[in-house]
C-alpha cells in the first residue's frame, strides 16, 4: 500500500514585506484509500501545503520532509510528483489558450504511463468519463478552461483526475464557486475514482457541505500553519473520537 508522509514541514514565501513563514512543522501521513479532509480558516495554510505537494516554485521548503513510497518528494521536477502518482485539483484552474481539451488529455496520459493510449479505446473512455460529469461532447474540442464557467472548469479538473488515475489526489477546495448539483456531480466523480482505483484523497475545504458527499476517514483543522487538531470525523451520535491537539 503506498503512502504520502508529511513531516515537520515548513514552508514559507516571499511577499512584498518580506519573508513570509506559511507552514511552521506540520505532520500528516496518507496511505492509499484512505480520504483526508483539511480544514481551517483563511491564512491557515492549506492551499500552501496542497502546492508545496505539487511543487509550486513559489513556496520555499524551509525544513521537514515529504516522502512518498519513502521517495523524496522534495528533490523530484513537477512533472516526476505527477509520473510518480501525484494529482493536485488547483481551485483556480488556468486556462490554455490554443489546446484542445482532447489533446490536453491525451498528452497528460501519455506523459504519465510513458507511452501513448490507443485512440479508439481512449476516445471511448473519454467520452464515457464526460458522460459521467454531464459534460457535453463539444467539451473536447474547445481550449482548456477558455471560457469554461467555474463548474465546468471543475468538473474538468476532476475528469483528468478520472482518466489519468494517480495514487494520491490534493483537491484544492474543489467545492468553490460550484452550486448544489455541480457539487454533487464533482462529489461523484471523486467518489468513482476513490473506489475504483483506491485513491488517497487529501480534500481541502472551507466548508462542511462538501462532506456530505465525500467522507472522510480522518479530518485535519490547520490554525496558522499548523495541525492544531485532528482525528476521525463525528460518529452518529455527534461524539468525536482519536482527536488530539497538536498544539
Amino acid at each position: 500500500m503506498s503512502t504520502l508522509e508529511i513531516k515537520d514541514l515548513k514552508v514559507s514565501i516571499e511577499t512584498d514585506q518580506g519573508t513570509k513563514h506559511i507552514l511552521k512543522g506540520v505532520d500528516l501521513t496518507i496511505r492509499q484509500g484512505e480520504i483526508h479532509a483539511v480544514m481551517g480558516p483563511n491564512g491557515s495554510g492549506k492551499s500552501t501545503l496542497a502546492y508545496t505537494i505539487a511543487g509550486h516554485p513559489r513556496y520555499k521548503v524551509e525544513g521537514g520532509s515529504i516522502t512518498l513510497d519513502g521517495q523524496d518528494v522534495l528533490a523530484m521536477t513537477v512533472d516526476a510528483r505527477a509520473r510518480a502518482g501525484l494529482f493536485l485539483a488547483m481551485q483556480y484552474p488556468v486556462e490554455i489558450p490554443g489546446v484542445a481539451v482532447s489533446n490536453f488529455l491525451r498528452t497528460a496520459k501519455t506523459a504519465i504511463d510513458g507511452e501513448a493510449p490507443a485512440i479508439r479505446g481512449w476516445a471511448g473512455t473519454v467520452t464515457q468519463a464526460m458522460k459521467n460529469l454531464r459534460m457535453d461532447s463539444s467539451f473536447a474540442s474547445r481550449n482548456v478552461n477558455e471560457g469554461f464557467s467555474g463548474g465546468e472548469k471543475k468538473r474538468h479538473e476532476i475528469l483528468q483526475l478520472e482518466l489519468l488515475k494517480p495514487s494520491f489526489a490534493v483537491l484544492d477546495e474543489t467545492d468553490s464557486g460550484l452550486d448544489v448539483d455541480a457539487l454533487k456531480i464533482v462529489s461523484e466523480g471523486v467518489n468513482r475514482a476513490h473506489e475504483t482505483t483506491n485513491l488517497g484523497i487529501l480534500l481541502i475545504t472551507h466548508y462542511t457541505r462538501i462532506l456530505r458527499y465525500i467522507h472522510p476517514d480522518f479530518v485535519h483543522v490547520f490554525v496558522d500553519g499548523r495541525v492544531a487538531e485532528e482525528g476521525a470525523p463525528s460518529s452518529p451520535s455527534g461524539s468525536r473520537t482519536r482527536v488530539t491537539t497538536g498544539i
